[in-house]
């Protein structure tokens, strides 16, 4: 069963009553990939203390590494909006990819030809298996929302994203916006 409201390219806002789960709690997820076998997305608002030259010396950069997700977090993958720089780039939707040819990827980033709002990378990633997202849709954990950021979403800041995508839904969700992340130690 896939629901038509999830697809490539949309966001995942985990719902205010996620609390507790360090890998979601107050993330947004960029799904990067829906279908019958299942989904994979990048956690794109949770910044990590590492920049892609700590993790790959030879890159001569100081680009952010986020949290993509629990999985593989010892692969690096990485969201660009450069599709004609970079070859063998796999389109998310409007404008933004996944992957493409690493050796290209880093001597354009280290000519300068690739900057931080075209690129984003992460370490693991969030996946689910065949209708594993759904159900969490049915138990509440996410809200689906349109990207209206489209490919301009790789430079945005991450910090607040989730609590500004949460009083773009207004209602009953802005309560929760200035909560603290941890309700718990209030």
């Amino acid at each position: 069963m896939i629901s038509a409201n999830l697809k490539k390219g949309n966001l995942l806002i985990a719902e205010p009553s996620l609390i507790g789960d360090l890998s979601f709690n107050r993330s947004v997820i960029l799904l990067a990939d829906h279908n019958e076998s299942g989904s994979v997305g990048f956690i794109i608002n949770k910044p990590l203390k590492y920049t892609i030259h700590d993790l790959i010396p030879e890159i001569k950069a100081t680009f952010k590494i986020y949290n993509g997700g629990p999985v593989e977090q010892d692969n690096l993958y990485f969201i660009h909006n450069i599709p004609d720089l970079i070859p063998n780039s796999v389109e998310i939707s409007n404008g933004i990819y996944w992957g493409g040819e690493y050796e290209s990827t880093k001597e354009l980033i280290n000519s300068g030809k690739i900057n931080k709002d075209n690129i984003r990378f992460f370490l693991g990633y969030t996946g689910w298996d065949e209708d594993q997202l759904e159900t969490e849709m049915e138990g509440s954990s996410w809200i689906i929302v349109k990207n209206n950021y489209e490919n301009k979403i790789i430079g945005k800041s991450p910090s607040q994203f989730w609590k500004k995508q949460i009083m773009e839904l207004g209602g009953d969700y802005l309560i929760w916006s200035n909560a603290p992340e941890n309700p718990y130690l209030n």
